[in-house]
């Protein structure tokens, strides 16, 4: 049963994770618009807003190339998740998954709970100078607001009955569609080998905020071509682009890389507006 809600505004920093709802507006009703092409793209992210300087003199920006990792005894990546019911929306700039309360990682003594994930395609961050065809971007946060990123790398291959619930319902640009008594097996969606390369980072979309513990799996995942074919044609569709990535900041091999394992009915709503946004999203 499909039902249409009135045009609301949503949208977002498709990298991700709700904070806080905040409009940027240069004035009222007139946000600044940022993109991934043309006018809005990343290099003119910094000139768009005063808030969004931080893409422009940051120190620690990301996306980045991992290269030459240093081997460390990081701590294992604990993912207590849970089978949920997911919100998918197309928020104008990605497919992002909203989730209810109660996944969570540990790292270590730090904690964190799951609060979305996300797709781009390739993937934002490179492996040697390489790009993977997607990537997932699981965005977590802690009780005192820290922010943990999981990027899961996505390669053309087998396909993934894990992912099947999200690429059968991928939602039209501004839409949100809840698949009632259909759950997402979050851990099922996860390699085996949870080694991973560690670095402090940034937001990969505007306000490009720093800060953010970024967790990059070794080990990729595979999605069918039709799967990965489904999501681009999605964002060409949507009247987006064939892309969802952000510019490499840099050449880094500072991260570190982890030596051992780890712990191991339809609802639609039209969400107005989307690609000038209300809420903020990682």
């Amino acid at each position: 049963m499909k039902k249409v809600s009135s045009p609301i505004l949503l949208l977002s920093l498709p990298f991700f994770l709700f904070i806080q709802a905040q409009t940027y507006a240069k004035e009222p009703h007139q946000p600044a618009h940022w993109s991934y092409t043309g006018h809005g793209n990343p290099a003119q992210w910094a000139n768009l807003n005063p808030e969004f300087e931080t893409c422009a003199k940051g120190l620690t920006q990301s996306p980045i190339n991992i290269q030459q990792a240093i081997k460390a005894d990081l701590p294992s990546l604990d993912f207590q998740y849970q089978e949920t019911i997911p919100s998918l929306v197309n928020n104008g700039h990605t497919i992002q998954i909203n989730l209810a309360k109660g996944n969570v990682l540990k790292v270590g003594e730090q904690q964190y709970e799951l609060l979305q994930f996300h797709f781009h395609t390739p993937s934002e961050e490179q492996i040697n100078g390489k790009r993977s065809s997607m990537v997932a971007h699981f965005v977590h946060q802690s009780t005192d607001g820290k922010l943990g990123v999981v990027a899961l790398l996505i390669k053309s291959g087998a396909q993934n009955k894990a992912f099947s619930i999200i690429f059968q319902h991928l939602p039209k640009k501004c839409e949100t569609i809840t698949v009632e008594n259909l759950k997402l097996d979050l851990k099922a969606m996860l390699p085996q080998n949870k080694t991973y390369y560690s670095f402090s980072g940034s937001l990969t979309t505007p306000p490009c905020s720093e800060n953010v513990q970024w967790m990059v799996l070794k080990h990729a995942i595979s999605l069918s071509p039709a799967q990965i074919k489904a999501f681009k044609n999605l964002l060409l569709n949507s009247s987006l682009f064939e892309f969802n990535f952000s510019i490499i900041f840099g050449f880094w091999s500072s991260p570190f890389a982890s030596r051992y394992l780890g712990t191991a009915a339809i609802l639609r709503k039209k969400s107005g507006v989307c690609s000038i946004a209300s809420k903020r999203f990682l």
